[in-house]
Formats: structure tokens, C-alpha cells, sequence
């Protein structure tokens, strides 16, 4: 698949681009993760991404409803597209410092790697294709997605596998997620989402001693939680967050808030999870009211969803990356996680989630950092598993 793609000279072309301009794929991605991009904010990012794609010669770039940016390399447009992407969003809130500092050839930022490396590929990407003569048989489906942090709870790509969707009817789902060159996610963790509201009456804390106290309860929450058991396989865990609530060191606080993530590679476990997790919050509420003075009150709000999927390791998009990668002299990895993918995964679409190249570490922090060592062999992983896939 991948030897016979070599034999055709504009793709031959493009992957000599792809190595040459590797200072201009550094600098797009320095451009974009100097750009704030915080959860439910990535708007000025994603119109940074729709000038530069305008620029590398793509066709029809637009916004879609959720705010995904989106264009489009020409192909059959009578046939489902191949989706390459990348997400916009980061961790960090927007009064993170995101100026990226440069030494030799490490980057410093947080979201320098996850994802301004990946958003920096597709662009590289296209470019190569633009200016090589590259054309897919297939039409390749260029997006970048909107809420793949945390409370995003994957909303941009949601949107775009629903109904009025571009990829709604996807040949295959390919996200660049991140940095790294063996790495073949074919397995998406799951996970639920949920706050747990604890509200009382409030009071002061020597006068009104002995009132319910929300965070006293939610105390009791936490630790019926931790100690509920948890299978080893497949994996399933539960994580309690964050926790909030109060407003002065002398008051009763009359509410407070705890979040819990659980996630699991079975749907099967997280529902059975969730099912305990209400019933842990469910006795401690009958608890509460039979206190006799009102107590506490109790409520679980779901918060994120995200499905499970798998795509088998025969698929032919799997063998394409597992080609891929091993034509620029790494030896591929199939692995587990929880990324932009899992959408396709879960709708029976192929779908893979691999990495741009080069080393990274201290992701989700301000301390982030990318190497910028064969970085170029990820832009030529990212292009000939789309070639593979979609044709040329």
C-alpha cells in the first residue's frame, strides 16, 4: 500500500516538501499555541487556522455550527470523506501566559504539544499536497475540532458526526493528536462525567453550629465513592476532581459542589458504575432527610459523556498507519485512549488517533514542552496514512 504510493512522484514530491519545510511547520505551530485557545473559547485560534488554511491552498474552508474549522482537499465529492483533524482547545483557562519560548530545538507552552503540534501537521499536510499536485481520490476532510478538553466533552466533533455533520458519513476518522511517532490509538476510553450539588441552609459557624453542612455531606460522598470497588479488567476508574462550595471561614457554607470522572474501555462498566455512584448519593440523601431538621439536600448532574469504540487492528485504515509508520523508520504501537476518535469508534467508523512527530512531556501543565526531534517524519506518517486511506 504505502511502497506503491511511493512509486507516484507528486507524492514522492510532497513527502521531500514535508522534511523541507519543516521550519515552516515549527513556525505555524509556535503561531497557533501563542494564540489562546481555553475551554469554550477557541474562536480567535480558529480564525488564525482558517487564514492559514486559506494560505496553504485549500479549498472551501468554513465554520461549521459548533465552530469546528473546516476544508476541504478535492476529491470524488460524490464519495464520503476521510477526515483528517486536529482540536483547537486547550486545558488552560485564558489568563494562561501561552508565549511560546524557544531553545534550539525545544518549544516551551502550555498546549505547545497538545495540540498546536497537531493542528501545525494538518497544515503542513495540506500544503505539501497543495504544492506538490497532490490529489485524493477520496476527498480528504480537513477539521479543526472545537471541545476535546475536559468540559468540551468532545462537542466539536459530535457535532460533526451528527446528522447535519461534514463527516457524517465518513469513510475513516484520522486525529493528530499530540506529539510522538509510534503511537496507533485504536481503542477509545469512555468516560462519565458528573457534579454532585450538596445545598443547606447556611449559618454561622458558632451560632448556627451543628446546622447541616453541605461540604460535611459531600465529605460523605467522596469517601462512600473511593471505597466502592472497582474492576481491573478491563480497566474502570473513578476520580473525584474538583470540589468547590463555601464563602467565608465563619459561615456554614449553604452549598457545595464535588466533581467525579469515571472512565472504563466497557460501556458495560461505566453504566454499572454510574448505577453505584447514584446509589451511594441516593443513601446518603435518605440519610439527610431523615435527620428530621431538612438536612441536606443531594443531586447528581451528568456532566460529559464520552462512548467507548474500538476499531479492529485489521481494519484497512489500522494496516494504513501501521504502514505508514513503519516506512519512516518506527515500529508502531497500538494503544488506548480517550481523544477525538472515539466518536467515529463508537459509530462503527474507522478510526485512528496518532501522534506528529517529534518528543513531548509535562502535557496539561504550563511546564509543556516539544522536541523537535524527527519531527518532519510525523507530517509524512500523517500524510501517507491519508493517502493510503483516501486514494490518490
Amino acid at each position: 500500500m504505502i511502497e506503491t504510493l511511493k512509486q507516484d512522484p507528486r507524492v514522492l514530491r510532497a513527502l521531500a516538501l514535508a522534511r523541507g519545510s519543516d521550519e515552516r511547520t515549527l513556525a505555524d505551530q509556535e503561531a497557533l499555541t501563542s494564540i489562546p485557545a481555553p475551554p469554550f473559547g477557541e474562536d480567535a485560534r480558529g480564525r488564525a487556522m482558517a487564514r492559514m488554511l486559506v494560505e496553504a491552498g485549500v479549498d472551501s474552508v468554513h465554520v461549521d455550527e459548533a465552530g469546528n474549522v473546516l476544508a476541504l482537499l478535492d476529491g470524488r465529492r460524490d464519495a464520503p470523506p476521510v477526515v483528517l483533524a486536529a482540536h483547537l482547545d486547550t486545558v488552560f483557562p485564558p489568563e494562561t501566559d501561552v508565549t511560546v519560548r524557544r531553545t534550539g530545538n525545544v518549544l516551551r507552552a502550555p498546549g505547545i504539544s497538545d495540540d498546536g503540534r497537531g493542528l501545525a501537521v494538518i497544515l503542513a499536510v495540506a500544503r505539501c499536497c497543495a504544492e506538490a499536485g497532490v490529489v485524493p481520490r477520496t476527498p480528504v476532510l480537513l477539521a479543526a475540532t472545537v471541545g476535546e478538553e475536559g468540559l468540551g466533552d468532545l462537542r466539536g466533533v459530535k457535532y460533526l458526526f451528527g446528522p447535519a455533520g461534514a463527516a457524517h458519513d465518513a469513510a475513516g476518522f484520522i486525529s493528530v493528536d499530540g506529539a510522538g511517532l509510534t503511537r496507533i490509538v485504536v481503542r477509545g476510553v469512555g468516560s462519565r462525567r458528573f457534579r454532585i450539588h450538596a445545598r443547606g441552609p447556611g449559618g454561622h459557624s458558632w451560632v448556627d453550629w451543628g446546622a447541616p453542612n453541605p461540604i460535611h455531606t459531600l465529605g460523605s460522598v467522596v469517601a462512600g465513592l473511593v471505597a466502592l470497588p472497582l474492576p481491573a479488567n478491563p480497566r474502570t476508574t473513578l476520580t473525584v476532581a474538583r470540589w468547590s462550595g463555601g464563602t467565608a471561614i465563619n459561615a456554614i457554607p449553604r452549598s457545595a459542589d464535588v466533581e467525579v470522572d469515571t472512565r472504563s474501555e466497557s460501556e458495560s462498566h461505566l453504566r454499572d458504575l454510574e448505577a453505584r455512584v447514584r446509589a451511594v448519593v441516593r443513601t446518603l440523601a435518605e440519610e439527610e432527610r431523615a435527620r428530621g431538621d431538612g438536612g441536606v439536600t443531594l443531586e447528581v448532574e451528568p456532566i460529559g459523556a464520552r462512548p467507548c469504540g474500538t476499531t479492529p487492528e485489521h481494519a484497512p485504515l489500522v494496516r494504513a498507519a501501521v504502514e505508514a509508520t513503519r516506512s519512516v523508520g518506527a515500529e508502531p504501537t497500538l494503544a488506548v485512549s480517550s481523544t477525538d476518535a472515539n466518536i467515529p469508534m463508537s459509530r462503527g467508523i474507522p478510526a485512528v488517533a496518532i501522534g506528529g512527530g517529534g518528543e513531548a512531556g509535562k502535557a496539561h501543565t504550563p511546564e509543556e514542552w516539544y522536541r523537535n526531534v524527527r519531527g518532519p517524519e510525523g507530517v509524512m506518517r500523517a500524510l501517507l496514512t491519508v493517502l493510503a486511506t483516501a486514494g490518490t
